[in-house]
């Protein structure tokens, strides 16, 4: 697709990936949405980057998505390209009791908000003449890390999601990409055990991004940059060497537990 003079709107977009993509897309010559729940890294981003237009919204609430959706369509009807980025990721051990809010807390971000957000900007995404949906999981996607038991699943279900998506819109102009990262440069590493992310190699996320853009272009509808390619096919062939080699965070989290 073409990747100059679009109308995006990136959510989770003041940091990380999410940012990223917003400077890169600018530098294309598109106009760029984001959007977050805290005005102060906002703000902040509009400093630098004045071209970025910025909307304060917690899309874990459905309806700051419709009020989202009613500012947004309002202001920019010619809106036709959605990223659904923003995400969280807690490590938690299941033998121990957690919030039950807070146990749900990613299911929330990482699953509910891209459904609510695509479902309530779908009607406006269909009236243009070229139209994208861009989910961004992960590559715990394709095989889960089981000390983040939660966010695998979330993203597990978000790429079957983008799946069953794209074929629900493959008579229409909307074109449906994922976005799967590996373990990338970013705040959210640090959920991660940080043994585990030092053996992965962790991606800079300008390096990601880059990617991201050339798969956009290119029509690739599952963008899966370096190692996420590589757990993509392992996952499917020796699932057992993959659990293998992420089970070592996990025996770490469980007998930490007992000391």
């Amino acid at each position: 697709m073409k990747l100059s003079k679009n109308t995006v709107l990136i959510t989770g977009g003041t940091s990380g990936i999410g940012l990223e993509l917003a400077k890169q897309l600018l530098e294309l010559g598109n106009t760029v949405i984001i959007t977050g729940r805290d005005q102060k890294k906002l703000d902040g981003v509009k400093s630098t980057i004045p071209r970025v237009h910025v909307f304060k919204s917690d899309i874990n609430d459905p309806r700051d998505v419709i009020f989202l959706f009613a500012e947004v369509a309002s202001k920019f009807p010619n809106l036709n390209i959605l990223v659904n980025n923003a995400g969280y990721s807690k490590i938690f051990n299941l033998n121990k009791k957690s919030e039950l809010e807070e146990l749900t807390r990613e299911v929330t971000t990482n699953l509910n908000a891209p459904i609510w957000l695509t479902q309530q900007f779908l009607p406006l995404l269909i009236k243009q003449n070229e139209a994208a949906v861009i989910n961004v999981t992960s590559a715990v996607g394709f095989f889960p890390i089981p000390t983040t038991p939660i966010y695998s699943a979330t993203k597990a279900g978000l790429h079957s999601f983008t799946i069953s998506l794209r074929e629900q819109l493959k008579y229409t102009n909307v074109k449906v990409f994922e976005l799967a990262p590996p373990a990338t440069q970013t705040s959210l590493l640090d959920t991660f055990d940080k043994q585990d992310t030092d053996e992965l190699k962790p991606m800079p996320v300008e390096k990601l991004v880059n990617y991201a853009i050339k798969g956009l272009k290119n029509d690739t509808f599952e963008i899966r940059p370096g190692q996420s390619n590589q757990i993509y096919y392992l996952s499917k062939f020796y699932p057992g060497l993959v659990l293998k080699l992420i089970g070592k965070s996990l025996d770490r989290l469980l007998l930490a537990k007992q000391n």
